[in-house]
């Protein structure tokens, strides 16, 4: 048989067999309503409005039947179109109508609540007792005292900054994480900007570079520095310190970073396409415009712990002795170590590190890495507390966390593991007016946050949203100080892990501290007690990544 002859008999069995009147109904119905309203309508010229969805609906239906890329819509002509469109409405549908308070992923209703309620300035307590399971598996709770605290200060700061530091810096308690220009539209930067400016606290650039917009409003900020070195790289992509010192040099600019490694996509970098990369953010990112933009998998100033330890200090000293740290999501234990290991040889110490949970997020990440690779937070938090209280480097070092924080508590609970302060992205993305769409990677966010387009970003009111960011992370923090008045502490530095408890089964619960191993000063010099904190300890290599066998 001919491929013409297969083509119009099966377009004949398409039409009348199995089950055809159901599969081809929009078809037949807009085929019939189109000739009759051409038919009645040259008497009853009002019948000529059936038109106006007969004839749409014929179209598509015949595009839908002929052509050859979905087979669902050549077996169901038009009709099929109503799976792509609740594909689309789904997650919008999930969250509004199916979910309940607690559901929804990554955060849940409640925690998105919260935050919109503390960024208007609404009423954020709750009714009629907590909707938590306090017996399921999940549970978690700080322990209280008898005796709340009297005189615990309302506002608490983290001095950052060793003796090596020229220019130390006082950090808030809860800080915007990093967010890159580019990620997020110019509008939701100077929000963020103008918001942490208004609470006294710092904003994180994010490896897309140190943008006007960071710079608009005066904020304090992080400039995170990744493997592409955005903002201070010379035409080969290496870092260009005169270009860095120029920059970092800014009175707004308090800390640099050096970004490792992020939670949501660890070990992985980044492609800008080309088309993306506008006049601004070539600017921004020193590339050129209209070509793309690669930020790699690995850092090329620096290949050991000591080189990464070395280069740090020279950041510090070419940024005028401004604090320097590290930003990863843990992975080998041992290449933590490893970094501290080379802090003790060296005798150049970091000023902070950051740890990511694999729980954090991003604009766009492959799935495998941000389901399946990377450390959660609390593991990687507690790891990197032993590096540094078991080397009594815990205090000349600071330690943060950034990972899924939204409340008061979530900051307790990390201090409890070792975090002298926290950063949030997602968090103030929610006090800008995000409502989770997970459109973040397609330029089409419907609150104008994550997007380029100018039309979205009318959306983002920059005065109205900077209050918004401003009153989020204060009651946030007056949060995090009714618990440590209730905890009988005087500062979140007090928090220790066996006031942190955990429920593993409906009849058992445990504190963190017989959950997990917390070193003691000094121990790790002298010999951890802890099997595996002690090969992990062993395994590190200051002059390499690499494990010793």
């Amino acid at each position: 048989m001919s491929g013409s002859a297969s083509g119009a008999s099966g377009l004949v069995a398409a039409l009348t067999r199995d089950h055809a009147l159901s599969r081809n109904l929009l078809l037949l119905a807009a085929l019939v309503g189109t000739v009759a309203s051409i038919a009645i309508g040259t008497h009853h010229p009002a019948a000529l409005w059936i038109l106006l969805l007969s004839l749409p609906v014929s179209v598509l239906s015949l595009v839908d039947l002929f052509q050859t890329k979905h087979s669902l819509r050549r077996n169901y002509p038009a009709s099929a179109r109503f799976r792509w469109l609740f594909e689309w409405l789904r997650p919008f549908l999930r969250a509004y109508i199916v979910e309940s308070d607690l559901d929804g992923r990554p955060f849940s209703h409640d925690e998105r609540a919260l935050v919109y309620a503390r960024a208007k300035g609404d009423v954020s307590a709750h009714p009629f007792g907590t909707e938590l399971d306090v017996y399921s598996d999940e549970y978690e709770w700080l322990a209280h005292s008898i005796a709340p605290s009297r005189n615990a200060p309302k506002d608490t700061r983290v001095h950052v900054g060793s003796e090596q530091c020229a220019q130390p810096y006082e950090a808030a308690r809860l800080n915007i994480s990093a967010m890159s220009f580019g990620a997020l539209g110019a509008n939701a930067i100077e929000a963020l900007n103008l918001g942490a400016k208004i609470g006294g606290f710092y904003h994180d650039t994010g490896e897309g570079g140190l943008s006007p917009y960071h710079l608009k409003h005066g904020g304090d900020i992080v400039w995170e520095v990744g493997s592409g070195y955005f903002g201070c790289r010379d035409a080969d992509g290496r870092f260009d310190g005169a270009r860095f010192a120029d920059r970092a040099a800014h009175d707004a600019v308090k800390m640099t970073e050096i970004k490792l490694s992020q939670g949501a996509k660890p070990g992985h970098g980044g492609l800008l396409p080309g088309p993306k990369v506008t006049r601004e953010i070539a600017q921004t990112r020193d590339v050129p415009e209209g070509e793309d933009c690669l930020s790699p998998p690995w850092h090329s100033a620096f290949s050991t712990p000591i080189e990464l330890v070395e280069f740090a200090g020279k950041m510090r000293d070419l940024s005028g002795g401004k604090p320097v740290g590290i930003k990863l999501c843990v992975g080998y234990p041992h290449e933590l170590f490893a970094v501290v290991k080379a802090m003790l040889e060296t005798g150049i110490v970091l000023d902070f590190i950051v740890i990511d949970g694999a729980e954090g997020g991003t604009g766009a990440a492959p799935t495998e890495l941000s389901d399946r690779v990377g450390m959660p937070l609390r593991e990687g938090l507690i790891i990197a507390r032993n590096a540094l209280v078991g080397t009594n480097l815990k205090g000349r070092v600071k330690l943060a966390a950034s990972g899924k924080i939204s409340s008061g508590a979530g900051i307790a609970m990390n201090a409890a593991l070792g975090a002298d302060w926290c950063n949030a992205a997602r968090s103030f993305m929610f006090s800008l007016g995000c409502v989770q769409s997970m459109r973040c990677h397609t330029d089409t966010c419907p609150t104008g946050v994550a997007t380029q387009s100018p039309a979205r970003q009318r959306a983002l009111v920059i005065p109205e949203k900077a209050q918004r960011v401003a009153r989020f992370q204060r009651s946030t923090l007056d949060a995090l100080h009714d618990i440590v008045v209730a905890c009988g502490l005087d500062t979140p530095d007090q928090f220790t892990p066996d006031g942190l408890r955990q429920r593993i089964s409906a009849v058992e619960m445990r504190s963190m501290d017989e959950l997990y191993p917390f070193v003691e000063p000094g121990e790790l010099l002298s010999g951890a007690r802890d099997a595996r904190t002690a090969r992990w300890w062993a395994q590190a290599d200051p002059c390499s990544f690499r494990r010793i066998a």
